[in-house]
């Protein structure tokens, strides 16, 4: 998607959610948001605070529909995205209460055909180690995100050929494949759905009645958020809700922060909610408690009291101005959210944006943090801005660097029809490359691209995102080539932690009738020595060496047919005049031609 955002100057609306007694730390409160709101060019936000068990502020800033001007309220749903994961893990949390799981448990006790990729993952992962991010697994986003798949099955299949970066435990990394195996052993037990598990044991408790699980669904509701992209030039454009399919555990609630507030109120309050224990106060202190050192966290020049930076379960962790404090972001194609509190203080907030990667929800709840904590205010969005300038400096800065690496005076090693075919990794899914208009065309299970060549067999993986070509942050992948000189596959940089993805080549088979195929039967003399027949057999083709199994023949291009069961191996047939005349066997070890016998 393209990047974020800057200026953007227009008329915005904020809806106070009821009549309440002004507090003096948020004096002026309204109208300093909305000058975040413009300065980050968004199209529009809602927040919410909580103080011990109740909202004492809650409003909406600039527009949930930019295009018809309809103002965002404290009731309008917006996706949260990854703020969603402490939800998934509360369900396992209430579930131990009940003496149905024991967090040190195997996954693979409540998914038996749950398989990793080493062995010793099989024996020593802990459910523990889903929930803190400590599996030794990069984030292999791009699996589930270019690649979704409604199917439990497939993902969990998928899972057993994901490379892991470092051991068990060794460094924490981001990955939301394990909280899909947590929504996975939620259902397992339960019976129901992760979404039923959601439901009954969170939203009918808390009064979340508008919450929902399905961001395509968001036009169905009554007060709803477009999702929004922002330009360099802070032109904002409406994106696609994205469909999280069967990933749902990872990221999939919708809601609003009067309905999150409820939320909040919950973890302040050790898991209760009007006095009913809604999650157990036994893993509510363990799950906002370190359970993973997620870097170094130290002090900055700019704000020393601000450090350490650790996981519990769902929540990130950290020391804010001498707070500590409980967060968890959110970003999903369009939107943007931070969920927040601050046990020892009784505060909670919430922030939900409807532009795509905005920093405005940690800005927000910067800004209401120095207020409600009575410290000295710090400028959250003047530093932001700074970095954002800074950053983009740096981006032009590489991209000129690579630019200027590029060898313009090579080319393609085969003509581009050779390249098309479908590329599967099975720890990813396949990839579609066709031909068409002299453009190499991919489909990546969610989105259409197109490869456009840098030099040598190194091509640019364009996205085609709602009709046009994103031009920016192309995936670079590098063709590969056999021993028998056909293109094999494809290698792609999709996960930094680790080297190169492979994606294994399959050409396309083409369609050869029986007729067709007749063309190509008869008898070869192989080397002048040895006799090979190639016949047609319930309309396919076969060729037979004495002494050996028959091989079926798949049909790749013009003349030219692969062995079904032999890797590396194909024979091409020469035509003259209309009539084959010969045949080539193409192998690892050389290629070796026989005459057509009269």
């Amino acid at each position: 998607m393209k990047n974020l955002c800057l200026f953007l100057i227009g008329i915005s609306f904020s809806i106070q959610a009821f009549s309440q007694k002004k507090d003096t730390r948020l004096a002026n409160l309204d109208a300093l948001l909305e000058k975040v709101r413009t300065e980050w060019g968004a199209p529009g936000f809602a927040v919410a605070v909580v103080e011990k068990d109740k909202i004492v502020y809650s409003s909406g800033f600039g527009y949930k529909d930019q295009e018809q001007k309809t103002p965002v309220t404290p009731n309008t749903l917006f996706a949260i995205g990854s703020s969603s994961k402490a939800f998934t893990s509360a369900v396992l949390g209430v579930l131990r209460e009940d003496k149905k799981i024991d967090f040190d448990d195997r996954p693979a006790k409540y998914i038996p055909e749950l398989r990793f990729a080493e062995s010793y993952m099989n024996e020593q992962i802990i459910i523990k180690d889903l929930m803190s991010h400590r599996t030794g697994l990069p984030r292999h986003d791009l699996s589930w995100y270019m690649f979704p798949s409604d199917s439990d099955e497939e993902l969990i299949k998928r899972i057993g050929f994901q490379e892991p970066f470092t051991g068990l435990r060794q460094q924490w990394y981001y990955n939301n494949w394990m909280f899909f195996l947590q929504g996975q052993i939620g259902k397992r037990i339960t019976g129901k759905t992760w979404e039923e598990n959601i439901q009954t044991m969170f939203f009918d408790k808390l009064g979340m009645s508008q919450s929902t699980f399905r961001a395509v669904e968001l036009p169905k509701e009554l007060d709803f958020s477009f999702g929004y992209q922002t330009d360099p030039e802070g032109i904002s454009t409406k994106m696609d809700y994205y469909n999280i399919a069967a990933m749902a555990p990872a990221g999939a609630i919708n809601s609003n922060v009067t309905e999150m507030s409820n939320w909040l109120i919950t973890w302040i309050n050790g898991g209760k909610f009007k006095e009913e224990q809604i999650i157990p106060a036994a893993y509510v202190t363990e799950a906002m408690s370190a359970q993973m050192v997620v870097s170094a966290g130290t002090p900055s020049k700019e704000h020393p009291d601000a450090h350490f930076a650790n996981y519990g379960y769902g929540w990130f962790l950290s020391s804010y101005r001498g707070h500590y404090r409980v967060e968890h972001g959110g970003n999903i194609d369009g939107f943007s959210a931070s969920a927040s509190f601050f046990p020892t203080d009784s505060l909670g907030i919430v922030v939900l944006a409807n532009q795509n990667g905005s920093q405005v929800p940690g800005i927000v709840r910067n800004m209401i943090a120095d207020r409600m904590l009575k410290l000295d205010p710090a400028d959250w969005s003047g530093e932001g801005l700074k970095r954002l300038e800074e950053a983009k400096a740096m981006q032009e800065k590489a991209k000129k660097a690579a630019d200027s690496t590029k060898i313009s005076t090579t080319k393609p090693s085969h003509v581009l029809a050779e390249y098309t075919g479908t590329y599967e990794n099975l720890g990813y899914g396949k990839l579609e490359l066709d031909l068409l208009n002299d453009t190499l065309r991919a489909k990546t299970g969610l989105y259409d691209a197109v490869l456009l060549h840098e030099h040598y067999d190194i091509f640019n993986l364009h996205l085609i995102y709602q009709g046009e070509i994103n031009m920016d942050n192309p995936i670079k992948v590098s063709f590969q080539t056999a021993i028998n000189g056909d293109i094999s596959g494809l290698e792609t940089q999709v996960e930094p932690a680790l080297d190169p993805i492979e994606f294994k080549r399959t050409p396309k088979i083409l369609d050869v009738s029986a007729e067709d195929l007749a063309k190509y039967e008869g008898a070869y003399l192989l080397m002048g020595v040895q006799e090979v027949k190639i016949y047609v057999k319930e309309g396919k083709l076969y060729a037979f060496v004495p002494g050996q199994p028959e091989y079926e023949q798949i049909p790749v291009g013009n003349n030219e047919f692969n062995f079904k069961t032999l890797e590396g191996f194909k024979i091409k047939f020469e035509e003259k005049d209309g009539e084959i005349v010969a045949v080539n066997f193409v192998q690892p070890n050389g290629t070796f031609r026989g005459e057509r016998k009269k």
